[in-house]
């Protein structure tokens, strides 16, 4: 991932929602020192760590990759799990659909908790979620709701490829 242009927009966003590097380090459990390093493009940001920070921000993790000719970018996010924003840019919605494809045996994270509610509706494969430490598995047509302030994380233990919808409320 291009580390400088996720830093660069992280850092306006950060700024425009007038949040200190220790304010954004409290609400996403990321260290300041991390975060310091990620707005200078001087260390590259995990997928997982990318999603709190978006949580925090209250934006879709999408914000972070506006050019599509970044192919290699995409490319690499593809490769552990894919968000497509669904929000038809509608940017003051109450809430954020994104459909989210979970590559097989993509199981590693941990758990993390954000504002909000989360609704999960899965479309293809059975995904396995876990909620304040409570696992279920969901497969095809079924679906979930939850207080998004309780630590979940959602993982792929198959081999098979995931897709499913989220709905997170801002």
């Amino acid at each position: 991932m291009s580390s400088h242009s996720i830093g660069k927009i992280l850092k306006e966003l950060r700024k425009e929602r007038k949040l200190t590097l220790k304010d954004l380090a409290a609400q996403t459990n990321v260290s300041i020192s991390f975060l310091s390093q990620v707005e200078r493009g001087k260390s590259s940001v995990t997928l997982e760590s990318l999603k709190k920070i978006a949580d925090a921000l209250t934006v879709n993790p999408t914000v972070f990759f506006p050019d599509s000719t970044h192919a290699e970018e995409l490319e690499e996010i593809r490769q552990q799990f894919y968000y497509k924003d669904l929000s038809c840019d509608m940017k003051e919605a109450s809430y954020a659909p994104i459909l989210v494809t979970l590559q097989p045996g993509e199981n590693e994270g941990n758990a993390f908790s954000h504002g909000g509610h989360e609704f999960l509706f899965v479309l293809e494969g059975t995904l396995t979620v876990v909620v304040n430490e409570s696992k279920r598995e969901l497969q095809e047509q079924q679906s979930i709701m939850f207080d998004a302030n309780m630590p979940h994380y959602w993982y792929n233990y198959s081999d098979k490829t995931i897709r499913f919808l989220v709905v997170s409320s801002k």
